[in-house]
Parts: C-alpha cells; sequence; structure tokens
C-alpha cells in the first residue's frame, strides 16, 4: 500500500503500469475509495466483479479525469447534462447517458447507458491523467468493498475489507480520508429532463439552481424506467451490526446522532457529528467502528432537512432495510 497524501510521480506511473496489465488499483475519491481497473479490459473489469462479489448484471461507473473525454464514453449529450458537467465536475455527480461503443457491456451491465464522472480528489486525477496519458480512456470503480456492504473512507477500510481477495499485484493507493464520505449523486440524462437516482453531496437544490427547473429523485428502479445504477438496491451500505433508524437504545448498543443529541447510560456512542456534512463524512466509519466492537445494534438519529441530508437518509434506510 502506498501512502500518495503528497502526490508522488513514481508511485502514479506504477499504479498506472498495474492498470495496464489488467491488475486492480484501489484508490480515494472525495466520495469513498474505488477499486479501478482498465474500463476497457474485460479481463480486469471481470475482476472487479470478483473481489467484490458483484452480480456481474450490476453497472460500474467509468471515472475520466476531464469533460474533454466524456464524449469518447458518452453520446446524445443533452444541453442540461453537458451544463451539470461544466459546472458540477470534477465533484461527486454521476451521469448516465447513452453509450458509445467504447462502453461495452461488462461495464454497463448490458444497458446501453453509461454512467459517467470526474471525481474531485489529487489522487485520482492524478491517476486518471497519467493512465489517459499512457493511452487509457478511464477507469471502471466502484467502491473498494464487498458488495452490499460498507464503502470504505480510508485505505485501511479498503484493505481489510478486501486485503484477502486481492493479489500481490494489485494496489491501494492511501490519499487519507475521503472528505466527502458517500457515494456521489446518480442523475438520469436519458430523457428531455434529469431525474436523481441517487442522491449524494450534489443535492437536489444545486442542481436545480444550476439549471433553473425542478427536477424529480426517483430512487426506486420499479417505479421509474428500469434503468440500471449503482447503490439502487433496496438493502445496501450495510455493516453487520443491525442498523435501527430512530428507537431507543439500550445499555450496549451503538449510538449514531448529531452532537446536541446526548448519550445515554451504558450506549457506546460512535460518532457525534457537528453538522450535516460531517454526519456524512464519518456514517461509514462509524458503521465500521460498531463491526470491529462487535456490536449486534446501532441506534441512528438521522438528520433532518435537505441538501446532503436527504443522502444520507437514503443511506441509513438502505442500510437498515430488513431482508
Amino acid at each position: 500500500m502506498y501512502n500518495v497524501t503528497a502526490i508522488d510521480r513514481t508511485i502514479i506511473i506504477d499504479a498506472v503500469a498495474k492498470l495496464r496489465i489488467g491488475n486492480l488499483v484501489a484508490f480515494p475519491t472525495e466520495t469513498v475509495y474505488g477499486l479501478g481497473a482498465d474500463a476497457t479490459n474485460e479481463s480486469a473489469v471481470s475482476r472487479i466483479y470478483e473481489v467484490k462479489g458483484r452480480p456481474t448484471n450490476h453497472p460500474l461507473i467509468v471515472h475520466i479525469s476531464s469533460i474533454q473525454y466524456l464524449e469518447k464514453w458518452a453520446t446524445g449529450i443533452p444541453e442540461y447534462a453537458a451544463k451539470l458537467a461544466k459546472t458540477f465536475w470534477p465533484g461527486p455527480m454521476t451521469l448516465i447517458l447513452p453509450r458509445t461503443e467504447l462502453a461495452k457491456d461488462f461495464i454497463t451491465g448490458g444497458q446501453s447507458y453509461v454512467g459517467i464522472r470526474v471525481p474531485a480528489h489529487k489522487v485520482a486525477i492524478a491517476l486518471l491523467e497519467e493512465f489517459e496519458q499512457q493511452g487509457g480512456y478511464g477507469l471502471a470503480a466502484p467502491s473498494a468493498n464487498r458488495f452490499g456492504a460498507v464503502s470504505p473512507t480510508t485505505a485501511n477500510a479498503v484493505r481489510s475489507e478486501l486485503g484477502k481477495h486481492l493479489t500481490k499485484e494489485d494496489l491501494i493507493l492511501d490519499g487519507g480520508q475521503s472528505f466527502v464520505g458517500i457515494e456521489s449523486t446518480i442523475i438520469d440524462c436519458t430523457k428531455n429532463a434529469p431525474s436523481i437516482l441517487r442522491p449524494g453531496a450534489t443535492t437536489k437544490e444545486m442542481i436545480e439552481d444550476s439549471l433553473g427547473i425542478s427536477i424529480d429523485l426517483k430512487t426506486s428502479n420499479t417505479e421509474y424506467n428500469q434503468i440500471k445504477a449503482a447503490g439502487l438496491l433496496e438493502s445496501h451500505y450495510a455493516p453487520k451490526a443491525k442498523i435501527i433508524l430512530n428507537g431507543s437504545p439500550s445499555a450496549g448498543d451503538g449510538f449514531i446522532a448529531l452532537d446536541p443529541f446526548s448519550t445515554p447510560d451504558g450506549v457506546i456512542r460512535l460518532a457525534a457529528p457537528k453538522s450535516n456534512e460531517e454526519f456524512a463524512q464519518i456514517l461509514y466509519q462509524a458503521f465500521r467502528l460498531a463491526d470491529s466492537k462487535g456490536l449486534k445494534r446501532v441506534f441512528v438519529n438521522p438528520p433532518t432537512g435537505d441538501g446532503i441530508a436527504v443522502a444520507i437518509n437514503d443511506r441509513l434506510a438502505k442500510a437498515a432495510f430488513d431482508l
């Protein structure tokens, strides 16, 4: 594992060399850590599915270094989608667009659309720029965790989660803690108007302010249009501990709530964020802490309001979903 908090070109070149021959590289983004592979290499991408234990019909998001590479992957780009890309990239936003021939079925889950984003993390951008300079077109990079489990926001979490599934030829880049902490907003750009499929730190309000229109939040495929995208299952982002929203924790239970909420006697406080933004940043770390302590139940007082609170509550509802 390389520590690349300060960008070291030698490390980036080594990582790109591994990617070019089909190995996997886990790397930091501003949202969570991704498990990267050459998005045009079917055998490398198949290893992502194997390492994650992810169903192969679940599409992957392609990461590129800048908007200039968008048309290599997407076609028929609506004017509103181009405006969103110019406004919010680099940043925690994924656009679902009609695919080009470069985006094969093994990336898109067999559908005719592809998810694209430009991450806002200096290590991710350095890696992508070097990869593209050496002839690559983009990296497929879902979150670097086992399918359905808690996304990692540190390199150590990646190693703990996936270490036994990676080979000695794979690599983990340590770029510090992800500063957003939850996955990107996913926006369906395949129709005349955009809709949010998965909320994130690029909020509904931000998107509406940018475009000057009202948009829908549609997080269920069954009620919408059957477009497949990451994180739309009813159960996802879940630790081993049972997540209970609201309710009253007992002694020995874990507890996550904003700082003003007091901790009941005997309850284990896992996190006390001072803002909704900090809540998002530490949520998955708190889930992992609960599992490391062997807790059976974690009670969460969800944040209220609009903005990123909507995304946090989306992740909490999926983590708490009882299969």
